[in-house]
Formats: structure tokens, sequence, C-alpha cells
């Protein structure tokens, strides 16, 4: 069988949530591999899933448009875009860096209290 990826994709064992958009149902599924461009999930038990939905991987922190490419028994294809309502990586790092210049500060404070200057 021919691979027709337009990019490698890494084997990989986390979960996620899909959500469709109409009736807000979520199903809970393992991404077994996973690519900028497409994922391969594995559900609990073969289900009917519409041909668009959204895929959320909490542990990468991200959501993807995902369109069902092919599905066999419990296990999907999906191609996946990208969320339009997800941060820039340079607003991340803009967010981190404020993040740790406001820790810096707490801590300061809290040592102060503490009588720890």
């Amino acid at each position: 069988m021919q691979d027709r990826r337009q990019s490698a994709r890494d084997k990989v064992l986390l979960g996620a949530v899909t959500r469709t958009n109409g009736l807000g149902a979520t199903v809970n599924c393992v991404v077994r591999n996973f690519s900028a461009d497409g994922a391969c999930i594995e559900l609990e038990a073969p289900t009917t899933l519409p041909e668009e939905m959204h895929l959320t991987i909490a542990r990468k922190g991200r959501s993807y448009l995902a369109r069902i490419v092919w599905q066999k028994a419990n296990r999907i294809g999906l191609a996946l875009r990208p969320m339009a309502t997800e941060p820039r990586p340079s607003d991340i790092a803009s967010r981190l860096r404020q993040s740790e210049k406001k820790k810096r500060e707490l801590q300061r404070r809290v040592n102060e209290l503490l009588g720890e200057d």
C-alpha cells in the first residue's frame, strides 16, 4: 500500500477528545501516531463520527479541525488543520516571559513578608 502522507508521523500514545460541531458530543480516544498534517486515533469501540470534527490533545495543549480520511473498525485516519484561535508561538513566548516576571515579583513579595530579604 502506498503511503500518501505529506509528512512523516511520530508514534505516540496520547489521550484526546473528539467534539462534533453541531451537537457538542464528545468521544474519548487515543492518538496512536501524529504529525502536523494528520493523526491516527483509536476509539474504544467502532463508532460513527461525522466527517469533520474537532480533536483536542490536552497534553499538547492544542486543538485541531479534523477530517476523516479513512476508517477501519475502531481506528480512524485524520487530516488535521490547527484551529485559528490558537496563539502563535511568538504570543506564547511573550506570555511565558510575562508569567516568569510576575512569578519573580510574587516571590520577592513573599520573601519580604517572611522577612527573608
